[in-house]
């Protein structure tokens, strides 16, 4: 306790200078515990809205014969989905029953048929877009509130409808599960980016915090070391140390909790790309707060315990500025089985013996991403060295053989000034490669969109009222041949296309051959043949009109094909499909369970726009889009924008985390400046050494985070089982980024030699 107190008592009466070092120490912790909180408070976001969804999901307990407990009386509601632009719709049709029951969270009353209650969002969009009103029909009655809702832009609605107008609903008695089968972004997901937040965020943040916690670490050791002569033990010494760096980041973290506290207000009401969340969802909470308190006070004790290491283990070698000692060798050990890992990968994708999510896969990618970070940071000094040694013997310039000989004895300075950023290039490899699988998930290559209603309960009116809704390219009618369901051995079945060659031309242009009026089957060579469509086998096919009448009709698979190329990326119709003209079914008369097939552009303001006009012939009728699942685009643009958010803070605390130690390391070497600058060398001389011992270490370690980031994305990609495993183009804007961080700290070394000489910075000396 004696020794904290003396701690403290040095640091609050030692001089100006130490209390501006004291305030800078926690100035820089408050940044870093304010991106550690942003960092944190992800997985309580997700996990708030996620729980919102699960309060609100209807549910009928069921018996023990799993008979939903009073159906007959319970209301009923459908739940659709829709793509609205590149984000989900959701619309739940509630139709009133003979028994009451209480409504969901955010709503004060279930609507009565007629009328409707809108999301924020959607009551935003329904002005904008009149066009929408065909999707949401009824009069308004009121807002959804925030306890009903994931986050403040979701679109969502509740519909009041009669019992006879919902077809397929399912009886609700209450709301609210224990979990819910929509997650924002789901585990398997999220834990890719946890761990990709964590080479980005984490690592540098522990970089940047340690650096903090060490500023003018030359001028500490050197009065502990005093400490150390005059009797002090070497506990005592670094209880001393560990006072100052403590209370700085104690208060740091104080600060930056506070920080976070007004940015999550801030952010949360502007929002960003993608992603939104109400301002309580952000809110720390107490553990995750309590980590903070002690986390970054304990990782502050712990750099300042290794800072006093040597002051208290050989305090002469410290007052006398000794000569360092070489890094060890060992530090390579860490890089060499991770790039091993990685290339092993690389060299699997390039021979075509890929790996397809094995377990070894997925604790060795992880283990070699690890390794070639650690080992990028702890090679740093001994690269250093190895290149300051090599370039002072063979230079003959004054400034290159000046830095290098201040690089050569200490190099440990390089670590401090570039590790930050290192990590970060680093990072943005992994970042890079994580985004490409992404992009291959959701990006649409075809040039057409299908949309599948089912036509069970469907009037021949409406149909035609789908067929004819603006943009429409095409349209076809597809059904199976009909099965016995009662038995159990498997029975062939053939698909069924009811169509006329003109119609048959709209959804696949480039089909040739076809005869108007005459069966044909269709042959797509892209596609594997349907085995049971033989020419000759007769299949039945089960009709019914509005009137519920029923009928057979014997399908012959015929002699004659076509071949017929599909431009969808969901085929329409399977090789070997039998092509039916509607002449040929009696009048009235279409196929059970038959589904109609909508072609349109891909184009995101086609597809709304037909939506939209399906909505105005039904609102209540399930589509369905092969190729466009609209809950994965939103995940996946939750996703791009929580690393985008994580690429931001990493980049922050990466430049702060070179600023901070080129700055210290600057200020560090005044003494030896002044020396040079009465020894005669010119002010350009000394930038010249200032900007090479800070450029050239940076340069190395920039170059084996884009060789060793190029690596570990591309055994990344390799074991993601993509079709993409060489990202060429983000070589780049990886070299573009290395080349602007080198830039940026050559132009911030310059100012750091002054014109002024000041012979007490060497007095003592």
């Amino acid at each position: 306790m004696r020794e904290l107190l003396l701690g403290l008592r040095l640091l609050l009466g030692s001089g100006r200078g130490n209390r501006v070092r004291f305030l800078l120490m926690a100035a820089g912790c408050a940044v870093g515990v304010c991106c550690l909180a942003m960092v944190l408070a992800i997985p309580g976001i997700l996990a708030a809205q996620d729980g919102r969804k699960a309060a609100r999901e209807a549910d009928c307990p069921r018996s023990d014969r799993r008979v939903c407990v009073g159906a007959d009386r319970a209301p009923r509601e459908l739940e659709l989905t829709d793509p609205y632009g590149s984000r989900p719709m959701t619309r739940v049709f509630h139709a009133p029953g003979a028994a009451a029951i209480h409504p969901p969270p955010g709503l004060s009353a279930l609507p009565a048929p007629g009328e409707m209650f809108l999301s924020p969002r959607l009551h935003e969009e329904l002005k904008k877009e009149p066009g929408l009103a065909q999707l949401l029909p009824g009069r308004e009655r009121g807002i959804i509130g925030a306890q009903g809702l994931a986050h403040p832009d979701e679109l969502y609605a509740y519909i009041g409808v009669r019992r006879d107008q919902l077809k397929n609903g399912e009886p609700v008695t209450s709301y609210g599960w224990s979990y819910t089968q929509d997650e924002t972004v789901e585990p398997s997901t999220l834990d890719i980016v946890r761990f990709t937040l964590a080479g980005v965020v984490l690592l540098p943040l522990a970089v940047y915090l340690s650096v903090c916690a060490r500023l003018s670490a030359a001028a500490r050791g050197r009065r502990l070391a005093a400490l150390r002569l005059v009797g002090l033990s070497k506990k005592g010494v670094q209880r001393v140390n560990a006072a100052e760096t403590v209370a700085a980041a104690l208060l740091g973290t104080v600060i930056g909790l506070g920080i976070y506290a007004v940015t999550n207000r801030l952010i949360s009401h502007i929002g960003l790309p993608g992603f939104r969340w109400y301002p309580t969802d952000g809110s720390l909470s107490l553990s995750t707060a309590l980590f903070c308190l002690i986390g970054c006070p304990a990782l502050a004790w712990f750099a300042g315990a290794v800072g006093a290491k040597k002051a208290a283990a050989n305090p002469l070698a410290v007052r006398r500025s000794a000569v360092e000692k070489a890094p060890p060798k060992w530090g390579l050990l860490p890089l060499l089985p991770g790039l091993g890992i990685a290339a092993g990968y690389c060299v699997a994708g390039a021979t075509g013996h890929a790996p397809r999510d094995t377990s070894v896969s997925s604790i060795l990618m992880p283990l070699a991403v690890v390794l070639i970070g650690l080992g990028l940071v702890m090679s740093l000094p001994i690269l250093s060295r190895s290149l300051a040694r090599t370039l002072a013997h063979t230079s003959r310039s004054l400034p290159l053989g000046l830095a290098m000989r201040r690089n050569e004895v200490d190099s440990g300075g390089a670590l401090r000034v570039a590790t930050g950023l290192v990590l970060l290039v680093y990072a943005a490899s992994l970042v890079q490669g994580v985004l490409i699988e992404l992009d291959q998930v959701s990006k649409n290559t075809s040039p057409v969109q299908t949309y599948d209603l089912p036509l069970d309960g469907v009037s021949d009116r409406k149909q035609r009222a789908f067929e004819n809704v603006p943009g429409i390219q095409g349209h076809v009618v597809e059904a199976r041949s009909w099965t016995d369901s009662t038995v159990d051995e498997v029975q062939d079945a053939i698909s069924v296309l009811i169509a006329t060659c003109a119609q048959l031309r709209g959804v696949s242009p480039m089909t040739k051959g076809c005869v108007e009026g005459r069966p044909t089957r269709l042959v797509d060579p892209q596609q594997t043949y349907d085995e049971p469509s033989r020419p000759g086998k007769v299949y039945p096919l089960h009709l019914y009109d509005e009137g519920k009448h029923r009928r057979v009709v014997e399908v012959l698979v015929p002699e004659k094909a076509i071949r017929y190329h599909d431009s969808a990326a969901v085929p329409v119709a399977s090789s070997g499909a039998v092509l039916l003209p509607p002449s040929s079914l009696p009048a009235g008369f279409r196929p059970e369970g038959a589904t109609l097939v909508l072609l349109s552009s891909s184009q995101p303001a086609t597809v709304r726009s037909v939506l939209d006009g399906v909505g105005g012939v039904d609102p209540t009728a399930k589509v369905e889009t092969p190729g466009v699942v609209v809950t994965a685009l939103q995940q996946i643009a939750v996703v791009k924008t929580i690393l985008a958010m994580g690429m931001v803070l990493g980049l922050i605390i990466g430049v702060a985390a070179y600023l901070v130690a080129a700055t210290d390391r600057a200020v560090e070497r005044r003494p030896q400046v002044t020396a040079l600058s009465l020894l005669g060398a010119r002010p350009r001389t000394l930038r010249a050494v200032q900007v090479t011992q800070v450029v050239l270490p940076l340069a190395v370690g920039l170059a084996w985070a884009v060789v060793a980031g190029k690596a570990a994305e591309s055994s990344y990609l390799v074991t993601g089982g993509g079709a993409v495993f060489w990202d060429g183009a983000g070589v780049p804007l990886l070299l573009a980024c290395a080349l602007g961080a080198v830039v940026v700290a050559a132009l911030g070394s310059l100012p750091l030699i002054g014109r002024r000489i000041d012979p007490e910075l060497i007095r003592r000396d």
